[in-house]
């Protein structure tokens, strides 16, 4: 079969940038070169798309804008790249040598905003071009936490408690609202930038101070804060895949080393333990897996998404906390990991994810 050219997109403008190096790099390792010609693309933090030709390990490093920048050079073409839609529609890439090259599919191995909040599906879509991953209206929707806690919460899906502030509100009537959150919720407090994934951003606060410092920290990153309560309980995350008729994977339990979850732990550290399955029974674990598509279908997502959910330690209650529709791909990411635990294999399941894609495109035309 002639091979698909598959166009992997990896940076972004996000405060996630360095988490979207680390998973490329571990998609690019294991992609099937013998199924994909690869196209790999990056874009710098200030939001510049640049064609990147040199070795893999120096995207982890961030030496592959000096790389990319440095090969133009000597070979006389330029970095920049353009994407662009045929008189048939079909989606081409635009090489800095003047070549142009047909794309099949495009692989955004992007995180947070303006990669997994349905900013660049938008662009796909209008090249019409095949892309892994969920479309514009449920990818701006998992993106924006309060939006999906409104959402959750009309459709009648347990959660915890929270509250949304706005940043401008905040600053204009700091005293009031702190004052209201106290009456409210009990401390610790967890305090999240609304559209930030990875952890970014988010702090838990056990004192007036920290909320203060919280708020301000999450202000930085998102002018929309979600404020909410501390679940006592085992932190669950399941992995989706599929489109019409989505699967779930074997659920993972989260043990971190730190107090939670938090960036470090997750990319980093690696010093944070989970199970697969959780010491649950049965019938819950297949409770988290049906509750996990329930709100997968809930949202709209396609290709991939990964829930994350609480189970509350006195009640036993599953509660959602969020769902991510482009989990983190390193080599130490959950997402691979539970699928691999239910019987699919990191390259196998880059696969499934380019003929989900593909599959997706094919129905929405």
């Amino acid at each position: 079969m002639e091979k698909l050219n598959v166009m992997v997109v990896f940076g972004g403008k996000s405060g996630e940038h360095e988490v979207s190096l680390m998973s490329a790099t571990s998609v690019l390792k294991a992609i099937d070169k013998e199924k994909y010609n690869i196209i790999t693309v990056g874009i710098t933090k200030q939001g510049i798309w640049k064609l990147y030709r040199g070795p893999i390990d120096e995207i982890q490093t961030g030496e592959w804008e000096n790389i990319a920048d440095k090969e133009a050079e000597n070979e006389g073409f330029i970095t920049h790249m353009s994407l662009l839609p045929t008189d048939n529609g079909k989606g081409i890439v635009t090489l800095g040598n003047g070549e142009t090259q047909k794309i099949d599919v495009i692989f955004p191995i992007l995180h947070g905003p303006f990669g997994e909040d349905g900013t660049i599906q938008g662009l796909f879509e209008m090249i019409n071009v095949p892309y892994v991953g969920t479309g514009v209206l449920a990818s701006s929707l998992a993106m924006d936490k309060a939006m999906t806690k409104k959402l959750l919460k009309a459709e009648g899906i347990p959660q915890a408690k929270y509250h949304i502030i706005m940043l401008k509100d905040y600053k204009e009537n700091s005293e009031k609202i702190i004052q209201k959150i106290e009456e409210d919720f009990e401390y610790p407090i967890f305090v999240k930038p609304a559209n930030m994934g990875s952890s970014v951003g988010i702090t838990k606060a056990n004192n007036i101070e920290k909320l203060k410092e919280a708020i301000e920290l999450a202000g930085k990153y998102d002018r929309k804060i979600v404020i909410e309560e501390t679940i006592d309980g085992k932190e669950i995350e399941c992995a989706v895949l599929g489109n019409e008729d989505p699967i779930a994977s074997l659920p993972a339990e989260i043990i971190p080393s730190s107090e939670f979850y938090d960036y470090n732990d997750k990319y980093f550290n690696g010093t944070s333990k989970y199970e697969i399955p959780p010491k649950l029974p049965k019938d819950k674990i297949e409770e988290i897996q049906r509750i996990s598509i329930e709100v997968y279908k809930l949202l709209g997502c396609s290709g991939l998404s990964r829930v994350d959910v609480f189970i509350e330690k006195n009640t036993n209650r599953i509660l959602l906390n969020e769902v991510n529709t482009m989990p983190g791909f390193t080599k130490i990411s959950m997402y691979p990991k539970m699928w691999e635990a239910t019987g699919i294999k990191y390259t196998d399941l880059i696969d499934k994810l380019i003929e989900l894609a593909i599959q997706c495109f094919k129905d929405r035309n």
